[in-house]
């Protein structure tokens, strides 16, 4: 399982009711990680970028209908003043984790662009019970559309009761499947913040709703490799959270869990959970096996840059797979 160091809290992440407004504070400072301090400034995401203007050229940003509606119903941290009442798939320890994930996955990220010298904007993270709003994408948006990234905010979004179906109906739980999730998300803000997105959306203008869902698909299992990326530094750390600056660490069972969830999100699976016919032309996100492969892809390589290969264009999207 995901260890995380004990006592964690996040600025970035908050908590919200049904209405979609915060009914208490945020949850406090965080202590320690460098995600709590603000802004970092790419190295290897510039090859993402080259990578990306070469293949597609041009710049924009992403509508929520494009981005990331992957499922159905989808820290000793403090709730904010919220009971259990208000929230109940929430726990303190749920929070202390996923603040302490979200914060992670953020932190390599803002070392990674700083060390190319370019800005890393922080995202944020909400955490909600049944529906919530965003700045830019939308209002009273409910959990049914699953975890989402919003561009206009730069923030992500769930509701716990997503992860309950991901172990329930899906089969994929585990703390790292929870962890790939939310580094998924993450993935589209890098995608976002380094103009990769953009370019994606410049390139679907004009085209037929085969051709966006292609490009898209290209969009997602970048998302999942940049995921395994996280995942792959976090798994070289020492098997200790003393005496060290390390948040948390993952164990190498943690795998099969994340790439458990990542087969289980595939369109390809989902269309035949809900009893509908597999079509290629409707996915959005990419079919099971890519999605496994793709986030393994980048667990393997714990390189940013490869992830640009999703983009290959001498293999349609239905099809692309690492190293094809």
């Amino acid at each position: 399982m995901v260890k995380v160091r004990r006592g964690y809290r996040s600025k970035n992440v908050r908590v919200t009711g049904s209405t979609g407004r915060s009914r208490g504070p945020r949850i406090p400072q965080s202590r320690g990680g460098k995600a709590g301090a603000g802004i970092g400034g790419m190295g290897l995401v510039g090859v993402i970028i080259v990578l990306a203007i070469t293949v597609l050229g041009g710049g924009g940003g992403l509508d929520l209908g494009a981005l990331d509606l992957e499922g159905s119903g989808f820290g000793n941290g403090s709730t904010g003043g919220l009971t259990q009442d208000d929230l109940p798939e929430v726990s303190d320890a749920d929070l202390e984790e996923w603040s302490a994930i979200f914060d992670d996955v953020q932190n390599l990220w803002i070392e990674t662009f700083s060390a190319a010298g370019v800005d890393y904007r922080i995202s944020t993270l909400t955490i909600f019970n049944g529906s919530t709003t965003t700045d830019g994408c939308g209002q009273s948006i409910p959990a049914h559309v699953g975890p989402f990234y919003c561009p206009a905010d730069d923030g992500v979004y769930f509701d716990p009761a997503f992860f309950r179906e991901l172990a329930d109906r899906f089969g994929a739980a585990g703390d790292f499947a929870i962890a790939y999730v939310l580094a998924h998300e993450l993935g589209h803000h890098v995608q976002n913040v380094s103009g990769v997105s953009g370019q994606v959306r410049e390139q679907q203008e004009g085209v037929g709703q085969v051709e966006r869902n292609a490009l898209t698909i290209r969009l997602e299992l970048q998302a999942d490799c940049l995921a395994g990326v996280w995942a792959a530094e976090a798994m070289r750390r020492p098997r200790t959270l003393n005496g060290n600056d390390n948040i948390l660490y993952l164990e190498r069972g943690d795998l099969e869990e994340g790439l458990a969830a990542a087969a289980a999100v595939g369109d390809d699976n989902i269309q035949e959970t809900s009893g509908v016919a597999i079509d290629a032309d409707t996915w959005s996100h990419g079919s099971s096996a890519q999605r496994e492969a793709w986030l393994e892809y980048g667990i393997q390589t714990g390189d940013p840059g490869r992830c640009g290969e999703t983009f290959d264009e001498r293999i349609p999207a239905v099809e692309i797979m690492p190293g094809g």
